[in-house]
């Protein structure tokens, strides 16, 4: 990889998209994003050059990657909505992936998910295995990044955990919240992308953090750091949905998905691998825990507001 090469990275005006472009900018790098929101506040200007994903017009898609070193995908959804779903999701990277074929891209850099298996019932982590074989199946140089859950200021999980501990007098988890996660530091996984970026062999990694939690523990972690205390109560899994999906809808969001609740609760976000992160969850939450929480993030409102940037929504 030299220095000035063109890297293209998938949504850089949104979340760990903006942390690999931000990375490969500080290494000299000229950086392209594809974007469906190419009128999203630009925090890095003319530094990066904005281009549409045309998955409509893939001859137009390979355009914008032709001459590119490494394409670093971040493109995804969280769940099915009016406007996206999973299944448009894996049809529009498989034609992402067309295209870099097309294009002559040097590598590719894919973020998947841990635990993805194409037999999985969850459809975010059927769609997942099935890109990831594509992208092994492509002839492309790849690696893929499978972290468990981010967090960092722009997330949605953990920020939400906080903002429901500051308002709520109790919390509840799904079943006995005994189920573990480990959470990966956003700008850790850039630091990996950019790393895997480098090489040309074929890798598949486990991304997980250096802490891992039982939900239970997280949740406790999160109110100490923002200073509440609050009982932390087992549920059902159907009330507890129940309670997140009313909270969601008061927000005109969807705060949890049951598909979401059965990955955790099925211990998918946990892995045996040994951690790459660096970055401790607990340490970042009491750091930044003056605006940890302070305001709701909305999966829908990033959806469909394209022009106001992911802090704001």
């Amino acid at each position: 990889m030299a220095h000035g090469d063109l890297h293209v990275v998938t949504g850089a005006f949104g979340f760990s998209g903006r942390y690999i472009a931000a990375r490969l900018l500080d290494a000299g790098m000229r950086v392209r994003t594809l974007t469906n929101s190419p009128r999203r506040q630009n925090p890095f200007g003319a530094r990066v050059e904005v281009h549409p994903y045309h998955f409509d017009a893939p001859e137009e898609l390979a355009a914008s990657l032709r001459g590119a070193a490494v394409l670093y995908n971040t493109y995804w959804v969280r769940f099915d909505a009016r406007g996206f779903s999973h299944a448009k999701a894996v049809e529009n990277t498989l034609t992402l992936f067309r295209a870099a074929q097309l294009a002559g891209v040097e590598r590719v850099v894919h973020v998947s998910i841990t635990n993805p298996t194409e037999d999985s019932p969850l459809p975010y982590f059927r769609g997942k295995a099935r890109l990831e074989r594509a992208l092994r199946e492509a002839g492309l140089s790849y690696a893929i990044l499978r972290p468990a859950l981010l967090f960092g200021p722009e997330d949605i999980l953990i920020n939400n955990i906080a903002w429901t501990l500051r308002r709520l007098p109790v919390f509840g988890v799904f079943g006995d919240g005994n189920y573990r996660l480990q959470p990966i530091y956003v700008d850790d996984l850039a630091g990996l992308a950019v790393e895997l970026g480098r090489h040309r062999d074929n890798l598949t990694v486990d991304a997980i953090g250096p802490e891992t939690f039982t939900y239970r523990e997280l949740v406790q972690v999160i109110a100490r750091a923002i200073g509440v205390r609050r009982p932390v109560v087992a549920m059902p899994p159907g009330l507890a949905y129940l309670a997140g999906s009313l909270i969601g809808r008061w927000m005109g969001d969807v705060m949890i998905t049951r598909d979401e609740i059965a990955g955790l609760m099925a211990g998918l976000l946990c892995t045996a691998s040994q951690p790459l992160g660096e970055t401790r969850l607990s340490t970042w939450a009491h750091e930044h825990s003056a605006a940890l929480g302070r305001r709701y993030a909305s999966e829908l409102k990033r959806r469909r507001d394209r022009e106001r940037s992911y802090g704001e929504l």
